[in-house]
């Protein structure tokens, strides 16, 4: 049976606990609690204000949490941001003038939940409706650190903003590239496998029209060779559809492991690749496969060991070794004095991916790949 289920990622550390990074500005609400618990106010307001307060930080990391597991939706994060909002201007007219502690929380939350040129023009807002108060309420002087604070995060923030954008639309041309790579590698890889059967086939077949009338039993011979290289073919042309399915790292270590038992090869493999950098799990997936199967067949090794690490891969065994060299004559990767041409693939991978590949020989005999970024 067949698991056709489309994968689907795992939440990355970033997706899981980024809401602590606005979470943790919490702290600095102590300043307008102590604002609301030393004023001259009533009971009564007091609790008001303490409540309106809560509810502020309360609707500010649930907006972070909705900004980075959810990505919510535009409207959602209006609505946050006009609660927000409303809860300042409510405290506003407890507190006064202390409520402008609140302006640098508008300033982050409105940098993370807009686009980038709105969010610049909404903190210049904030900032420049801060100012206003407190030259027409004459705090400036006493309560600068009400206008210092949000020039800070706006500065801040607008910058981790900015950086963040580039780096999405790298990655969005790294992806494009490497598709395009892959498309390129699938198409030679087609050809070559096509290009030379589908001439030799086309050729036989001219021969065996011809010899029908003339010599059957030497048609039927050029038929059954068309008929023997038609399966081969077809053989290749799944074993190279085959390869351009998904290899995941999981699913390769539970494979690995596997094959190397039936191979009569003691294995020792890990079972989680939490451990392993989300980023350069597919690539060591492809690396592991390649490995594990060239050490199958060509080390005659008794052991092996894979050790992950967050950025690497090492595999171990204890074979025959890589041969004289790392490289084979031919230029491909060799393990055991074979050449390996899948190798040669894998590490192209390694190296498109910003990585190094390396076969060595292991101490005490054997062969050593490793993979590191």
């Amino acid at each position: 049976m067949t698991d056709d289920a489309t994968p689907t990622a795992a939440p990355s550390p970033w997706d899981r606990f980024g809401w602590l990074m606005g979470g943790i500005w919490l702290l600095f609400l102590a300043f307008p609690l102590a604002a609301i618990l030393t004023s001259d106010r009533t009971l009564g307001l007091k609790i008001t204000a303490s409540a309106l307060l809560a509810a502020f930080g309360a609707v500010y990391v649930y907006g972070f949490v909705r900004l980075n597991r959810a990505r919510g939706s535009q409207q959602e994060r209006w609505l946050l941001l006009a609660a927000m909002v409303l809860l300042t201007l409510a405290l506003g007219l407890i507190i006064g003038v202390d409520a402008l502690g609140l302006m640098a929380y508008l300033v982050a939350f409105g940098m993370f939940s807009q686009p980038l040129r709105r969010a610049l023009w909404m903190a210049v807002g904030w900032l420049a409706l801060t100012l206003v108060v407190l030259l027409l309420t004459d705090m400036l002087a006493a309560r600068p650190v009400f206008l210092i604070i949000p020039v800070g995060v706006g500065v801040v923030t607008a910058l981790i903003r900015w950086i963040d954008d580039r780096q999405d639309r790298h990655m969005a041309v790294a992806q494009e590239l490497n598709l395009v790579a892959e498309r390129e590698r699938v198409a030679r890889d087609v050809h070559d496998v096509l290009g030379h059967s589908l001439t030799v086939i086309t050729v036989k077949s001219e021969l065996a029209e011809r010899l029908v009338d003339a010599d059957p039993e030497a048609a039927k011979a050029e038929l059954a060779q068309i008929r023997s290289m038609t399966r081969e073919s077809l053989a290749e042309i799944r074993a190279t559809v085959a390869g351009l399915r998904v290899a995941r790292l999981g699913d390769e270590l539970e494979h690995a492991g596997a094959a190397l038992r039936d191979a009569g090869i003691e294995a020792e493999v890990p079972d989680e690749v939490d451990v392993v950098d989300p980023r350069h799990r597919l690539v060591l997936g492809w690396v592991l496969r390649e490995a594990v199967t060239n050490v199958v067949r060509h080390s005659r090794a008794s052991r092996c060991t894979v050790q992950l690490g967050s950025a690497s891969l090492v595999v171990i065994d204890d074979g025959v070794g890589p041969g004289h060299a790392a490289t084979s004559p031919s230029g491909g990767l060799s393990w055991g004095r074979r050449s390996g041409t899948g190798l040669t693939g894998v590490a192209e991978r390694v190296r498109g991916a910003g990585g190094t590949l390396s076969i060595t020989a292991a101490e005490g005999g054997g062969t050593r790949l490793e993979v590191h970024w």
